[in-house]
């Protein structure tokens, strides 16, 4: 799985709103602190959260007391919510959703793998919150791949 700087980024400052979320829901965060604080070029930072505040996950306030802070609990918002509001689909095959393609011969079925694949993903993507990095707790089946023999080895 190829994870995209906007999709690390993203993630990394919604742990910094999240953080915050947990002091005050209330409390906004202004961009500077986050871009400082997790190291993300700041105009990069700026159209990653318009994008998550489209997709209704942050909410903003300009003015000289403005920032960002979640618009939703840490715990209702999923990995998954993340990556498909700043990269689209979990898993796309040359822009195509793996359901859309259609192969022929010896291909005929690796259709089913990419399907598969996605599957994959979303079993894991889809039951981990905000909530759960933030507190390094994750859902059983989680920590039990997270436990698995060579699951921290380079391949």
């Amino acid at each position: 799985m190829h994870v995209s700087a906007k999709a690390d980024y993203g993630m990394r400052a919604l742990l910094v709103l999240t953080a915050s979320h947990r002091e005050d829901p209330a409390r906004l965060v202004k961009g500077e602190a986050i871009s400082g604080a997790q190291a993300i070029p700041i105009k990069f930072l700026e159209g990653i959260l318009r994008q998550l505040r489209q997709a209704g996950i942050v909410a903003s306030q300009r003015g000289a007391e403005g920032g960002y802070r979640l618009d939703r609990d840490p715990r209702d918002v999923s990995i998954a919510d993340v990556v498909r509001a700043l990269d689209g689909p979990l898993a796309d095959v040359h822009g195509q959703r793996p359901e859309d393609l259609d192969y022929s011969g010896d291909s005929e079925h690796l259709r089913e793998v990419w399907v598969a694949v996605r599957g994959a993903m979303r079993h894991v993507l889809e039951r981990i919150s905000l909530a759960d990095v933030s507190g390094g707790t994750f859902p059983e089946e989680v920590s039990a791949l997270l436990a698995e023999p060579g699951a921290w080895q380079r391949r």
